[in-house]
């Protein structure tokens, strides 16, 4: 893998360079047999992808164990594809062309993580992705927790309601989330699906329309913030842990860099709410907080946000 010039430009501004440069060699674009193995055991696959109008959004796909399946190192089958009212269900349903998509396996039961992106093909009653990328990430930040089926019959979710702003109730869940998941592109329509994790709070919620989040210190790739550099448009994905429930957000991204502190913020702007009160994963009771976590609050905000 070589980097785009998105994220070689926020990795020299970070002074990350040399960094980065060690972990490029990481990502490959086969799946090990110990990743299939990881896969197969997976009740959930995030995914991001652009609608028909090329907004950003990222979604969630779950079924048992063995619904993500490795045909071959460079092809993964899911068993599922979005619900009828999904923003994506047009665009990775059945008869549906190509797709450029971005996905991340996550067991937050032991703090595994696996992204794999491509290009997705309707495949049967699920998608057939030919991957380009294939990396493990660290367990930082990932709150440890078990995840169960928010439904035991498989039914699918409700049609979502659809929105230009978070109501009151939305605000309180994302003010609340501990965790969330980030679908971004390169200039070139290359799309990633990444994690975001902290403690509760850390998430800000500033307005309706207007959200923002520390980013903190990783494997100094900018695989996300590389993608913001380039193009703007961003998903997100917000779980409700304690109903099953999802709400999937598009808008706009940008970076606040605070100079010489070596600290950044991401401000995010709604454009586009979708939200179902099922579709996702029940975690009942508390997580077990990642110790990597900072802390969070009016002292511990990193950047210009209004």
């Amino acid at each position: 893998m070589t980097y785009h010039r998105g994220e070689r430009a926020v990795q020299a501004r970070a002074a990350l360079s040399d960094r980065a440069g060690a972990s490029e060699g990481a990502v490959g674009d086969a799946i090990p047999d110990v990743a299939a193995e990881f896969l197969a055991a997976q009740p959930l696959l995030v995914l991001g992808a652009a609608d028909g109008r090329g907004d950003l959004w990222c979604s969630a796909l779950t079924g048992p164990p063995g619904f993500l399946r490795t045909r071959d190192p460079r092809t993964l089958d899911v068993g599922a594809t979005p619900h009828d009212g999904d923003p994506l269900a047009g665009v990775l349903g059945r008869g549906a062309p190509p797709a450029r998509v971005g996905t991340l396996a996550i067991e937050p039961a032991t703090r595994r993580r696996m992204r794999i992106n491509g290009t997705s093909h309707p495949h049967g009653g699920g998608l057939r992705i030919l991957t380009e990328q294939v990396y493990a990430n660290c367990p930082k930040y990932i709150q440890k927790r078990e995840i169960a089926p928010a439904s035991g019959d498989g039914a699918g979710e409700v049609t979502p309601i659809r929105t230009e702003r978070l109501s009151g109730a939305q605000q309180d869940l994302l003010s609340r989330a501990d965790t969330f998941f980030v679908a971004t592109a390169s200039g070139t329509g290359d799309t990633d699906a990444s994690h975001r994790g902290g403690a509760p709070g850390f998430l800000r919620v500033h307005s309706p329309t207007l959200l923002s989040w520390p980013d903190y210190a990783g494997n100094a790739m900018f695989m996300t913030l590389g993608n913001l550099e380039l193009n703007p448009r961003a998903g997100l994905l917000v779980p409700d842990w304690a109903t099953g429930g999802l709400v999937r957000l598009t808008g706009t991204a940008r970076v606040l860099w605070e100079e010489g502190a070596g600290r950044r913020t991401v401000e995010f702007a709604v454009e586009g709410v979708a939200a179902a009160p099922s579709g996702g994963l029940l975690s009942p009771g508390a997580p077990q907080y990642s110790r990597f976590n900072p802390p969070t609050g009016p002292a511990a905000v990193t950047g210009g946000v209004r």
